[in-house]
């Protein structure tokens, strides 16, 4: 695998996002991608990703994506994922199944799929 397959960039940017390195990790997002958190809705760009995310991630301690399963079909990459964040109170764990698309060595859509439901019984509230 070399440096700038879709799946290696992917994990480089999971990687960057898990110890919330996002001057690391948005480099590899296209400035018109478009992220859909679903079922929270769409944000486009690296600024747009950083706005929803960084508030998000802020009262974890730890994050970890493990990869369950991967499949890779071109510039596609989808994973299958257990999201695990350490807050104060323990772990909280959500499983997730996210897409990717890789255009010119970026990401150009990203889409979670999750259960809301799951995570905001258990996420400290803003």
């Amino acid at each position: 695998m070399s440096e700038t397959s879709p799946v290696a960039i992917i994990k480089a940017f999971m990687a960057a996002m898990a110890v919330k390195d996002y001057d690391k990790a948005l480099p590899y997002v296209a400035d018109d991608c478009a992220y859909t958190n679903i079922p929270m809705g769409t944000v486009t760009g690296p600024r747009g990703m950083r706005d929803l995310l960084e508030p998000f991630f802020a009262p974890t301690i730890e994050n970890e994506f493990r990869v369950l399963r991967e499949v890779v079909s071109g510039d596609t990459v989808v994973l299958e994922r257990l999201d695990r964040h350490l807050l104060p109170d323990g772990w909280v764990e959500l499983p997730v199944t996210g897409i990717f698309e890789i255009r010119d060595g970026k990401i150009a859509l990203w889409r979670d799929y999750f259960d809301l439901a799951t995570i905001m019984t258990k996420w400290p509230s803003a």
